[in-house]
């Protein structure tokens, strides 16, 4: 890391938001809280496969479809209630415990900090971040509705920091997925990696490392300071 930043900008789903909060939908429907996990990597695959063939869906939409289609997989019927009570669910889940007091140490230490997430946030109605308790450690809360293309596409970034009036250099992007990171990193981010439990840096020989990786956001707030 060449630079210190001086914009973070921070995913939300996982790195702040605990996803392990949705278990008991996946418990009351499929009678395995681990489905929670192939849920979230389907979701993340197939966001991904909406952009690549240029097509668009709003992620808690794209989330719900998900849900039914692991449902018919199972030949388990996914009623329109338990969508229902499962976009709730993804609406309201907790920040992971060091969030707030890590967010706490990385603003008075002078960082600017915003998020960019493939959730939606334009709806008028409370996002994630305001039901956990923390968007108001925020400047500013991106969502890729805005550009209808869902991470790692790179122009993502770089709009954000076109947004923000900063070069992309100056930003870095704070993200518990390597391929988060990748996106932010081919737009010219630095790049911070959160090792939360089930994720890992991708040791493949021509993607970049992350500039600086942590347990948590407190650790984060330690390396950076």
């Amino acid at each position: 890391m060449a630079d210190r930043p001086s914009v973070l900008v921070f995913d939300v789903n996982e790195t702040l938001l605990d996803i392990d909060a949705l278990e008991p939908h996946f418990e009351r429907l499929f009678g395995d809280r681990s489905v929670v996990r192939e849920w979230y990597n389907q979701l993340v695959m197939y966001s991904m496969a909406v952009t690549l063939s240029e097509n668009y869906v709003d992620f808690f939409t794209l989330g719900q479809a998900v849900l039914r289609m692991l449902g018919d997989i199972r030949r388990i019927p996914v009623t329109d209630g338990d969508l229902d009570d499962f976009a709730d669910g993804m609406r309201t889940m907790p920040a992971h415990p060091d969030v707030a007091d890590g967010l706490a140490a990385l603003r008075a230490q002078g960082f600017r900090l915003v998020t960019l997430t493939n959730s939606p946030t334009g709806s008028g109605a409370p996002t994630p971040l305001d039901n956990a308790g923390v968007a108001e450690f925020f400047e500013k809360q991106f969502s890729v509705d805005a550009w209808r293309v869902f991470k790692p596409a790179p122009h993502l970034y770089t709009g954000v920091a076109e947004a923000l009036g900063v070069a992309p250099s100056q930003c870095m992007m704070v993200a518990a997925h390597p391929w988060d990171i990748m996106g932010a990193q081919s737009a010219g981010f630095g790049a911070a990696l959160i090792t939360r439990p089930g994720n890992a840096p991708l040791p493949a020989s021509g993607v970049p490392a992350p500039d600086v990786m942590a347990a948590d956001l407190s650790e984060l707030a330690e390396r950076l300071s």
